[in-house]
């Protein structure tokens, strides 16, 4: 699953929850655990199990009630650029997430490492000028949100491939309007890419 997927996919399972309604999503869950042996939390990791279920639900409707959901979590601006497209988090919970992380100043400077170019763990560290044992669980937990995606691997003198990590959005925009923080990213274009939740919102 891609980072921007894991990312989003936090907030997915209680907007469909709340907006289904509890018997709607207990039939799902009970119809994904039929076909895919999977749980309804494992599903919205793998996004394109649960859209099968949705079709099988809804039919051609599927797509609408994906689209309407998906926009209660992200909205997408309008960009003739697919590359430099802006999405705005609607999700608080989302949104808080990635205040956090910011807000954390060693995540911020891990994020800050990886914005350019990928790079493996170790010299995400030195750059960062972190200490190893909380510098790894920070990353990791970067990682696990979806806020840092592999990307590529470096080979170690030795012969052993290391995988190098980038971060999810090339930029982040934080803005206040009417006493509400609106947090606005720009996920990078091979996120996008590889995102099933994205090509749903992009394809509409």
């Amino acid at each position: 699953m891609s980072g921007l997927d894991r990312l989003i996919a936090k907030s997915l399972e209680s907007t469909i929850r709340e907006n289904l309604g509890e018997q709607t999503y207990e039939k799902l869950g009970r119809r994904l655990f039929e076909r895919h042996g999977i749980g309804f939390t494992q599903a919205v990791e793998d996004f394109g199990k649960l859209d099968s279920v949705l079709r099988e639900f809804f039919g051609g409707g599927a797509e609408g009630i994906e689209k309407q959901i998906i926009d209660k979590i992200v909205i997408l601006e309008e960009s003739k650029r697919m590359d430099k497209k802006w999405i705005t988090i609607e999700d608080q919970s989302l949104a808080r997430l990635i205040l956090e992380s910011l807000g954390d100043e060693d995540k911020k400077n891990i994020i800050n490492s990886v914005i350019d170019e990928p790079r493996i763990i170790s010299d995400i560290l030195e750059i960062s000028k972190i200490p190893q044992t909380s510098g790894y669980r920070k990353i990791n937990t970067l990682i696990q949100n979806g806020m840092l995606i592999p990307q590529g691997f470096s080979t170690t003198h030795d012969g052993k491939k290391v995988t190098k990590y980038k971060s999810v959005f090339e930029n982040i925009s934080i803005e206040i309007e009417k006493n509400k923080v609106i947090v606005k990213v720009q996920p990078t274009q091979e996120s996008i890419k590889n995102s099933h939740i994205m090509q749903i919102v992009c394809s509409h």
